[in-house]
Formats: C-alpha cells, sequence, structure tokens
C-alpha cells in the first residue's frame, strides 16, 4: 500500500506564520484608518463616507488579494530556501550514518546547491579512503579469512549435526544437517525448512529439555575442574515429535584459570531407526525363545513317554511324530533367525545415502575410464528414475560395477553398456545391460565369486557376492531375447528422499550462508539478566521481518492472507537462509484486481495449508523476536483477527519501517517501500512478493537503526514511542 505525503511541521509553521502575517497586516490597516479618522473633520468624514463605503468591498478584495500573494510568496521562498535544506540535510545524513553511496541533487538558493556539490565532493574523497582502508584490511584479514571460509566449507560437508551454543543455549553455529535433522523434529509444516528451531540466536532448548543438558554440562564441568583431557558428557533423549536422539556434549573453555565454560558443543545423532530396528531383533528373538521353550517342552514330554516300556505302538508312533514335527520346527525357526541375522550382519556396513543418478552418472566415468581403454567404449543411462534414491557403498558397488565391464569387454569384446535404474518395492533395480554373446551360468559365477581387479587398479579383497552381501541385495544375471541383450542385475536398498531445501529463488547473494556468528558467546538473555526489553538497545535485538499478501485490503470484511513470508535479523545481520515462505489457501475467492498487483493465481493457492496449520508454525519462528514490517498495522490487523480461530496471540513488540523512516526523513515526499529503498540504494528483488518484500523491509531496517540513533532513539521503548508520535501512526485497519 502507498503512503500518504506527510504534513511536515516545518511547513505547518510557514502556514501559522502566514496567518499571524495576515491578521498582523490586518490589524495594522484597522488601526492606521482608524488614526487617520481621527484627524477628520465632521465634513470629512462625511466625504469618506460618501465616496469609500460604497467600494468598500473592493477595497477587502484587493487586501485579501494581496494577503494570498503574501502567503503564495511566502510558501515559494520556503519551498524554494527551507525546504530543500531540510531535505539536503536529511539525505546527507543518511550519507553519513550509513555505507549509502550517492550524490546529493543539487537544489535551492545557489548556496545550498553550493553546498551540495561540495558535499558531493567529500563523500567522493571519502569513497576513496574508504575504498583504501577496504583494500588494507582484506590485505591484512585474508588469513583470518581464509579460515573462516575453512571453517564454513568444513560445517557444511560434515555429516555429523553440529550445534554450538553460549551458556544461555543460544545458537551461534550450525551446519545444514542440523538443521534438516532438528527441523524434522518440530512435527509442523516444513515452510520454515527447521528454522523455526534452528538459526542464530535461538534457544536450542526449543529441540531439547533444559535440564538433560543441564546435567551434561555439569558432568563437563566436573571432568573439566578433574584435569580431564577430554571433559565431555553424553545423553540420550525423546522429542515431542517421538525421535530419540544421542547427544554428544563438549564444553568450550574460556581459557581462563581456573578453567571455565562459555559454551557448549552438541553433536546430535538421530538413532530412532537403529533403537527400532534393535527392539525389533530382540522382540523376534524373544518371540523364537518362547517358541523354542515351548517345542522343547513337548519334545521333553515326548521322550519321557517313550521311555515307558509298556506304551503300545499307536501311542509310541503318535509320540515319535510329536518330536519329528517339533524338531521339524525349530530348525525351520532357526533357519529363519540365522537367515535374518545374516542379512542383518550383511546391512550393518555404513552405507551412504545417495541419489540414484549421481550414482549412475559416477558409473558411467568410471566403466569408461576403466574399462577397455584404449578402445572405443560407449556407456550410456538407459531408463534411470530421478526419485530413486539409495543406501549403497558406492565405492564397492562401482567397483563391482567396473570388473564386470571390464571383464565383458576382455573376455566377449564388449563395446557398448546401458545402465537402468529403477524402483522395485522397497528396493531398486540397477542394470548393466550389454548386447554379446551368451554367456553360461558357471561363467557368471565364477566372475560372482573371484576377486575383483579392474585395470591397473589392482587386485581387491572383495567379490561381487561380497558387495552385494554387504548390501544385503540380491544379484543374478538374465538375457533378454526379445531385445538380444543381457544384463546383470543388482538389487539395492532404497533410501528416503531428503526434504526438499527451503527455495529462495529471487536471493541472489555472492556471500556464503552465515550459519555462525560468535559474537553471540557475550550477548545474554535479557530475561535471564533482568533487564525489561524496551530498555534493551536496538542493535542487540533479534526481529522477524515479515510481510503478507492478501486478496484486498479489508481484513474486518473477509479478505485473507495467500502468502506469508518473513527473515530473520540477529546481531545486526539479515539472515537470508532462515527465511519463512508459504502459500495459504483463503478458502475464498480471489479478486481478479489484486492478481496483477501479487501475481499469485486461484490455482496456485488451491490445495495449499490453510491459516490455521500455517500461523502455528509463522508463530513459532518468530518465538523470542521483535516483529517489523512496512505498514505493520496493516500486516497485524489480519493477524489479529486470527487469534480467536487459532488460540495464538501475536503479542510481539512491532516496529513499522514506514514510521520509523517517517520518524527520521520528515522531510520526504514518499515513504512507500520503494521510494525509501531507493534512497538508501538498495536493490529491490521480489516485490510484491511476501518474502520479497520481507527482504527488501529488513534491508531498510539496518540502514534506519544508524539513523535513529543519530536522533538519540537507541532502544526498542523510545523506537516504539517515536514512531506512535508519526502521521502515518493514525492509520486504522
Amino acid at each position: 500500500m502507498s503512503a500518504r505525503r506527510p504534513i511536515p511541521g516545518a511547513r505547518r509553521a510557514v502556514g501559522l506564520g502566514v496567518a499571524v502575517t495576515a491578521a498582523g497586516l490586518l490589524l495594522w490597516s484597522g488601526l492606521a484608518g482608524a488614526l487617520i479618522v481621527s484627524t477628520l473633520d465632521a465634513a470629512e468624514r462625511a466625504w469618506l463616507q460618501q465616496h469609500l463605503l460604497p467600494r468598500l468591498p473592493l477595497l477587502l478584495l484587493a487586501t485579501l488579494a494581496l494577503l494570498g500573494l503574501v502567503a503564495w510568496a511566502a510558501a515559494r521562498f520556503w519551498q524554494f530556501g527551507f525546504s530543500s535544506a531540510d531535505a539536503l540535510l536529511e539525505e546527507a545524513r543518511v550519507l553519513l550514518s550509513t555505507d549509502v553511496e550517492r550524490e546529493l541533487r543539487p537544489r535551492g538558493t545557489a548556496a545550498q546547491q553550493g553546498l551540495a556539490l561540495a558535499f558531493n565532493e567529500l563523500v567522493r574523497q571519502r569513497r576513496l579512503l574508504r575504498q583504501e582502508m577496504a583494500q588494507q584490511v582484506r590485505e591484512a584479514s585474508a588469513h583470518v579469512e581464509q579460515e573462516r571460509n575453512r571453517l564454513a566449507a568444513l560445517m557444511s560437508e560434515l555429516t555429523q549435526s553440529v550445534v554450538v551454543c553460549n551458556l544461555d543455549g543460544r545458537i551461534l553455529l550450525y551446519n545444514s544437517q542440523a538443521r534438516q535433522q532438528l527441523g524434522a523434529l518440530s512435527g509442523g509444516l516444513p515452510v520454515a525448512g527447521g528454522a523455526e528451531l534452528v538459526g542464530l540466536g535461538r534457544s536450542v532448548y526449543s529441540v531439547l529439555d533444559r535440564h538433560l543438558v543441564a546435567h551434561a554440562l555439569e558432568q563437563a564441568r566436573d571432568r573439566l575442574l578433574r584435569g580431564d583431557a577430554r571433559p565431555a558428557a553424553q545423553f540420550v533423549t525423546a522429542t515431542a515429535a517421538g525421535q530419540l536422539l544421542r547427544v554428544h556434549l563438549t564444553p568450550v573453555r574460556s581459557g581462563a584459570e581456573p578453567p571455565d565454560i562459555d559454551g557448549f558443543v552438541l553433536m546430535v545423532e538421530n538413532i530412532t531407526r537403529d533403537f527400532e530396528q534393535e527392539s525389533a531383533r530382540d522382540r523376534q528373538l524373544n518371540e523364537m525363545m518362547e517358541a523354542q521353550r515351548s517345542a522343547l517342552g513337548n519334545l521333553q514330554a515326548a521322550v519321557e513317554m517313550l521311555d515307558f516300556q509298556d506304551i503300545d505302538p499307536a501311542t509310541r508312533e503318535r509320540f515319535l511324530a510329536v518330536i519329528r514335527e517339533e524338531a521339524l520346527r525349530m530348525s525351520d525357526r532357526v533357519y529363519r533367525w540365522s537367515q535374518l541375522s545374516a542379512h542383518d550382519m550383511g546391512t550393518r556396513w555404513p552405507l551412504e545415502e545417495m541419489h540414484g543418478a549421481d550414482l549412475i552418472a559416477l558409473a558411467q566415468r568410471r566403466i569408461g575410464a576403466r574399462a577397455g581403454e584404449g578402445a572405443a567404449l560407449r556407456v550410456l543411462a538407459d531408463e534411470v528414475d530421478p526419485a530413486v534414491w539409495l543406501r549403497v557403498d558406492s565405492y564397492s558397488l562401482l567397483l563391482a560395477l567396473a570388473y564386470l565391464a571390464d571383464r565383458l569387454v576382455s573376455e566377449h569384446e564388449v563395446r557398448q553398456f546401458w545402465l537402468r535404474l529403477a524402483a522395485a518395492g522397497s528396493r531398486a533395480r540397477l542394470d548393466l545391460v550389454w548386447s554379446g554373446p551368451a554367456m553360461s551360468t558357471e561363467t557368471v559365477m565364477s566372475w560372482e565369486m573371484d576377486n575383483m581387479s579392474v585395470g591397473e587398479g589392482g587386485s581387491s579383497t572383495l567379490s561381487v557376492r561380497d558387495v552385494v552381501h554387504r548390501h544385503g541385495g540380491e544379484f543374478w544375471f538374465e538375457r533378454e531375447r526379445v531385445r538380444h541383450q543381457a544384463f546383470f542385475r543388482f538389487l539395492l536398498p532404497c533410501a528416503e528422499a531428503p526434504a526438499a531445501a527451503a527455495a529462495m529463488s529471487f536471493v541472489h547473494s555472492q556471500s556464503r550462508p552465515e550459519y555462525y556468528d560468535f559474537d553471540l558467546f557475550s550477548r545474554r538473555d535479557a530475561a535471564a539478566a533482568g533487564d525489561a526489553l524496551d530498555a534493551m538497545r536496538l542493535i542487540d535485538l533479534a526481529y522477524t521481518v515479515f510481510d503478507t499478501e492478501t486478496t484486498g485490503l479489508n481484513p474486518a470484511e473477509g479478505d485473507e492472507i495467500i502468502q506469508i513470508g518473513a527473515a530473520r535479523v540477529v546481531n545486526g545481520k539479515l539472515l537470508r537462509q532462515e527465511s519463512f515462505e508459504q502459500l495459504v489457501d483463503p478458502c475464498r475467492s480471489i479478486p481478479a484486481a489484486s492478481i496483477p498487483i501479487h501475481g499469485i493465481q486461484p490455482d496456485m493457492v488451491r490445495g495449499q495449508p490453510t491459516i490455521d496449520r500455517v500461523l502455528p508454525v509463522f508463530h513459532a519462528f518468530a518465538r523470542d523476536t521483535v516483529l517489523v514490517a512496512h505498514n505493520a498495522a496493516f500486516d497485524m490487523r489480519f493477524l489479529q483477527l486470527k487469534e480467536a480461530r487459532t488460540g495464538l496471540r501475536f503479542d510481539h513488540p512491532v516496529l513499522d519501517t514506514l514510521l520509523l523512516s517517517a520518524v527520521v526523513h520528515p522531510h520526504q515526499e514518499s515513504h512507500r517501500l520503494e521510494a525509501i529503498a531507493e534512497r538508501f540504494r538498495i536493490t529491490v528483488i521480489g516485490r510484491h512478493t511476501a518474502l520479497g518484500d520481507a527482504m527488501v523491509t529488513a534491508e531498510v531496517f539496518l540502514k534506519l537503526i544508524p539513523l535513529l540513533a543519530e536522533q538519540g532513539i537507541h532502544t526498542l521503548g523510545q523506537a516504539r514511542q517515536a514512531q506512535q508520535q508519526s502521521y502515518y501512526a493514525r492509520l486504522k485497519y
């Protein structure tokens, strides 16, 4: 929504000045006329009355015209002399207080234009100095930046979930694996990608029990004080979503003497699947033991009866039949258990979860590079299902494929292969296909049993059968007579496709994602320190900057939210990777007039979650933060109207960039989001999408904080009080 033009205080002062001047002129004219009349005699007064009174309306009109001319001249004088100076001053403060780089537009009097040109020259000189300083800083901090990049790369590549917290449990560092694993425990919609639970500055106690962590931290502190070289602790906990986690806690030492702790590192492993498998094995073992105990009882009773010498032949045969049946049942149970144990031992080898298409691409390169070297060899991907994910030991499996292809090339002169991959129930079929002469079953069995060797890579102690056994799979040879082809088939275990990461298609950042902020080590919880929230500095708070797209502008008349987007600002940084974006089914039609504004078609929201499901996740995303929006009264009204329906109260403190912009720039003509972004040289991408507007609003808010500080507005309470005094604070929805 566009903002109304403000009525600046200076303009009101000029209007009041013109009115006072007009009143003064009228009073002076009246007094002067009365003085002149008092000096006239009776005849002169009669003459004036006869000739001037009939023309008094014309005289008044001329006086009013003169006053109008004076008012117009005063307004023009103000606009030319003072308004231009005020606007130049506000723009100059933007350049002084932020990192915005632009030139002031010369306007106003010649002296003001000269000041603008001089200021532009100073800005250019400052820019050159900043560039020189930045170059020196880059050179001096190259090693530190290299270490930071190594840390970021290391954290992103670790397969283990890692979270680093300060003593208050606020997250200072995490990797994407932690976000994915812990975020899946919320049990809610995957619209925030786990950012409602895991993010910089968030509390780890939203996932883990505070008392368990405190107990483990106490154990680690005791070991540290005893001089233990590795003062760590470990515990197992169940989450609200029913998942079982094993957590390894290591303290972060402060370096002081005696040794103290600044925070702790958590390495989290989801052991739910392993626990379920162990429980299933124990249950099966108990069931087998109970069945075997019953069978042994029957056998013992039958054997005891056979000890009697006077038993008749028919009865003896009946007891012998019982012995044979129970022995067969016991043998069958033992065989099935041994098969299950063998399969389980085979699949206990550590397997990696891998996209099937990636495995096929690797196999193409491996076979093409190592099989039939020096010969024209083609390896094609044929009928590869892109939805298949595998649990494999990729090295040994690729070695087996390359080994089989190498033998086909060297012994049967095969020159072309096809690789196929498709789902087969809970497993997947991987085929190595070729056209060539027939092979005997004995040849295939010998290849399967021999130790594998490929090209100049030497021999392996593994055979193809060992690889299949390691995967708990199956392997066979088969011919397709219709196609005149043959293939080796592997049956392999499937894995679940990982949850899709939250996409931010419109955000193009050249920097790596911010997954850590060690400055938060020194920050403590405001509640724990006993500080009132309003007394906290703006730069110390965490913010959720959000925006909504709606069916219309009248929430009280039935308009609904159709999209919510939000991003987080922590420690003065916009965390683009910790975002929230979700379409909402409004359960009503979308007016055609609003579609060109937000671009959301009715079929885009059909089948999406309703507001009852989306708001709880957004509420969790915004926990313990200050809400920020542009024209926040509009967005907050939509949220507040849903409080009774959802049982959620959005009682967060709220800051409005529209009101704050009017506070720091009262003389600017427009406070629309695009106009503010242009003043701050912020690139607007994704305008009129909820997340796009939220990102722009967040960048605007970060530019406003130093400008507010210049006016003595440092705390949340001061900012809330200042924005309520703005002209726009009277807008209601």
